[in-house]
This record gives structure tokens, sequence and C-alpha cells, in this order.
């Protein structure tokens, strides 16, 4: 059962990266900004459950974002680079609360986000 639930996340995941792409390929707008931002929170959730499911089949658990990204560079699934707590930083931000001046900011590192989001989807895969 654990081999099925780390293949649907992991599908689940590499699917959240089309559709962050999609939105991030549109011209921004306040409602595409908004959409790419809600789909890179779901892709950041994806990633830290993709991380707990590949560390159990490790040996390993972590059972919050913050733990799970520690345990991600231990496997090497990730490099040590500061942008994977801001992102972190981030969704955590755009989930409890909006303004205006933190979309605009998060939105402006979606793009380096999504590179690390789509390597951490390569290493998973190998």
């Amino acid at each position: 059962m654990s081999n099925m639930l780390t293949d649907f996340h992991l599908e689940d995941f590499k699917k959240t990266i089309a559709r962050l792409e999609e939105a991030m390929s549109l011209e921004k707008t306040e409602i595409v900004r908004d959409s790419a931002i809600k789909r890179f929170e779901l892709f950041f959730d994806l990633a830290w459950k993709c991380i707990k499911s590949y560390a159990r089949k490790e040996g390993i658990e972590c059972n919050s974002p913050r733990s799970c990204l520690k345990v991600a560079f231990q496997l090497n699934l990730i490099s040590h680079d500061e942008n994977w707590l801001k992102m972190l930083d981030d969704r955590n931000l755009t989930v409890h609360i909006y303004k205006e001046k933190y979309a605009e900011e998060v939105y402006s590192r979606l793009s380096l986000y999504m590179g690390l989001l789509k390597e951490l989807a390569i290493k998973l895969e190998e």
C-alpha cells in the first residue's frame, strides 16, 4: 500500500509541475498571479509528501515540511540551498495570510521555486 501511496503522490506531484508552468506562461494579471500562487502551494505540499514517502522507504520518518526538507538534504534529494527554506516560508505565508505585497513578492520567486521542485521530481523518479 505504501508503494501505491508513493506512486500516487509522485504522479500528482509531476502533474502539478505542468499546472504551475501553465499558469506561469500566461500574461500576468491578478487572477493569473493568484492562481499561480495556489498552484505553487499545492506543488510544494505534494513535494514534501513525496519526500516523506521516499524517506519512509529509506527507514526515516519526517512529519512536517521543515523536517522533510532536512531529510531530503540528508538523502541528497535536494541541495543545501537557502531557497528551500524561503520557499517553505513563502508557502506558509501565502496559505495563512493574504496581502497584495506578499503575493507580488512570492509570485516573483515562483520561477526559481519551480526549478528547484522540478529537480526534486527528477531525483524522486530515479
